[in-house]
């Protein structure tokens, strides 16, 4: 018979997440400090550079005797040092490297600088990294799969059937068009066919869904009127507070699609829905659609709809995670900048 209380296991838990939210936020601060330390290292530099002509063997001496006085810190090798530089180039304001930057490691930043030239596509995606969790290789992907230009795209009728923070949080968790690079299907593939493949993947087709979105069930069974009907892919939104039903068609989007889709959402509505969720929404993802149709259809439907199309390429990179980033994941991706910098060191 157990001694511990009943309240236990609700109380360790409680510690548990208390222990690692203070763990990341004092990672956080930790990483705060170096790139602003690295950002003074950069700035002097640059500065000295613009005003005296320093070149490459004086950053190459500088980089020696800050190593021999300082033996224990990794990241003062001239290339680190040149990235310092770039660093310090790119962003001239040492609190705004402090505050925003901050919310990611230093090598995000370096990835960033090489990939992203201009500057207000380089604050998203650090937002959107920090946001969504996401490693060095998960932003890689999606800077090159243009999830900037997808990210909330998808034609619907949120603005006209939620309210206006539901909608406009609504219409940014889409994207158009959604890319199935990791699935690769028969040339005469069918519905199922997709369903199955995504499934079979669905840890990487919830990457691509995004952040926030957990998966309920597939073919999932609705009685209605002595009828069975089958949703493709039912989710929960833990942000948005709603169930999502995802339908997927292959061709091109009919308005009919649209119809079906608005008779499930009014029963999920009626049956899974409780008063502590907000209205179902759906989303369904074509292989084409005509954006004049796709506007039309929407029009008058009475529930929110979204419709974007999806794309099978073999643009995403094979050696990519296959796990869900996280919170625990950036924490460990903080805590590793120590032992990574002896890349650079």
């Amino acid at each position: 018979m157990s001694v511990l209380p009943d309240q236990y296991p609700l109380i360790l838990s409680e510690l548990k997440t208390a222990i690692r939210q203070s763990r990341f936020k004092a990672l956080l601060s930790a990483n705060a400090e170096m790139l602003l330390l690295y950002w003074k290292i950069g700035k002097t530099i640059l500065d000295q550079q613009e005003q005296f002509g320093w070149g490459s063997k004086v950053i190459e001496q500088l980089a020696k005797d800050l190593r021999s006085e300082f033996t224990d810190m990794h990241g003062l090798s001239v290339r680190n040092l040149k990235y310092m530089r770039q660093f310090a180039k790119a962003y001239s304001d040492s609190e705004f490297v402090q505050v925003s930057l901050a919310q990611i490691t230093w090598y995000h930043h370096i990835t960033l600088l090489g990939k992203v030239k201009d500057e207000s596509d380089r604050l998203f995606y650090i937002q959107e990294t920090a946001r969504n969790g996401w490693s060095r290789d998960i932003m890689v992907m999606q800077i090159e799969s243009g999830y900037l230009k997808r990210k909330g795209k998808a034609i619907s009728n949120f603005e006209n059937r939620l309210p206006p923070t539901q909608s406009d949080l609504a219409q940014q968790v889409t994207k158009d068009p959604y890319l199935f690079d990791f699935i690769s299907l028969a040339e005469n593939y069918k519905e199922k066919d997709l369903e199955n493949a995504l499934t079979d993947h669905i840890v990487k087709f919830l990457l691509e869904l995004g952040a926030g979105f957990a998966f309920v069930g597939r073919q999932y069974h609705l009685n209605v009127g002595d009828s069975d009907f089958y949703i493709d892919l039912l989710f929960y939104h833990l942000k948005l507070r709603s169930y999502v039903v995802i339908e997927l068609k292959t061709g091109k989007f009919i308005p009919e699609y649209a119809g079906k889709l608005n008779f499930y959402l009014s029963v999920v509505d009626d049956v899974l829905k409780t008063d502590l969720d907000q209205p179902t929404i759906g989303l369904l993802i074509c292989q084409d659609k005509n954006k004049v149709v796709a506007e039309y259809a929407l029009k008058d439907m009475n529930k929110p709809i979204g419709i974007a199309e999806y794309k099978i390429t073999d643009s995403i990179p094979p050696n990519l995670k296959g796990n869900l980033p996280s919170i625990e994941e950036l924490e460990k991706e903080l805590e590793s900048l120590a032992k990574e910098d002896k890349d650079f060191g």
